[in-house]
């Protein structure tokens, strides 16, 4: 019988809200349109919605987003109750965190058992120093009840290893909730979540977070999608499911896992295999990388 696993990703547009209770109702009306979704997706830093709350937000520099930590309490009890209300497993994107006298970007994974797990992003994006945030020093895979899964929040999707360290460890699904200010920067990211799907062979959800909530908010450019490889037994774009770009909705689909593994053992491009077949070969040429 398939390994069927039904997937809700949220394309989510920021706007203005008066309190932690607007931001909560804003969630809750997306997740409406998740039932029944095995796993539910919402994307990196969609919580900056929250600081909109701040009194003269418009007049904070950037600098101050880390104040939506003020907030992490309520975050990790709405999402907590949530799973638990409607028996699914949500990944509540992520949010900014402080861990002593620094702050992380921490993805969030809640079960309906009032499980957390968490990831704290591990290669944050240049502009995220504006932020004070810091890196994270693990990637680890996980086990859901139906697919083993792992982390690669936005930036880590554009670094090859990040994916393949969650392959090598048996991921099936990479989440990556993403939040990028500009088209190119989108795409940046969804074509590096194509190609680790690509030569991991493995699912990619890319959830993105949206909207023009103004200054000093930075724009979002979203377009969701559920990303599969490219070859006979898949679509051949390697999509099984994408929103419109830059209009929130929930975008849905059901990957089958078990095509994962006919796909590593029959498909045209075994690129899972062939990447480490011929890791001595890679070793041998002079690099500045510890590889």
């Amino acid at each position: 019988m398939a390994r069927n696993v039904s997937i809700a990703a949220v394309n989510f547009a920021v706007q203005p809200v008066d309190s932690f209770g607007g931001f909560a109702a804003h969630t809750e009306r997306l997740l409406a349109g998740c039932r029944g979704a095995d796993l539910v997706v919402y994307p990196e830093l969609f919580t900056v919605e929250l600081f909109t709350t701040l009194p003269g937000w418009q007049d904070l520099p950037i600098a101050e987003l880390t104040r939506i930590d003020r907030y992490t309490d309520d975050y990790l009890e709405l999402f907590t109750r949530l799973a638990r209300r409607n028996g699914q497993h949500i990944v509540a994107g992520s949010h900014l965190v402080a861990d002593g006298d620094r702050f992380l970007n921490v993805a969030h994974l809640f079960t309906p058992d009032g499980d957390v797990v968490k990831h704290a992003k591990t290669h944050i994006f240049p502009a995220e120093a504006d932020w004070h945030t810091s890196e994270g020093d693990v990637l680890e895979a996980f086990d859901l009840p139906f697919a083993r899964v792992g982390f690669n929040v936005c930036y880590e999707a554009e670094i090859p290893e990040c994916a393949a360290t969650l392959a090598e460890q048996g991921a099936e699904i990479i989440l990556s909730p993403s939040y990028t200010f500009t088209e190119h920067g989108f795409w940046r990211v969804r074509h590096s979540a194509q190609a680790r799907a690509v030569e991991n062979q493995v699912y990619v959800v890319h959830c993105s977070t949206g909207g023009a909530p103004g200054a000093p908010l930075p724009l979002g450019w979203a377009q969701s999608s559920i990303l599969s490889p490219c070859d006979a037994i898949f679509s051949p774009k390697g999509i099984v499911a994408e929103a419109t770009a830059n209009t929130e909705a929930v975008v849905r689909g059901i990957v089958d896992l078990d095509l994962l593994a006919i796909n590593r053992e029959t498909g045209a491009a075994p690129t899972y295999r062939d990447r480490r077949r011929r890791s001595d070969l890679y070793k041998t040429w002079p690099s500045h990388l510890s590889l």
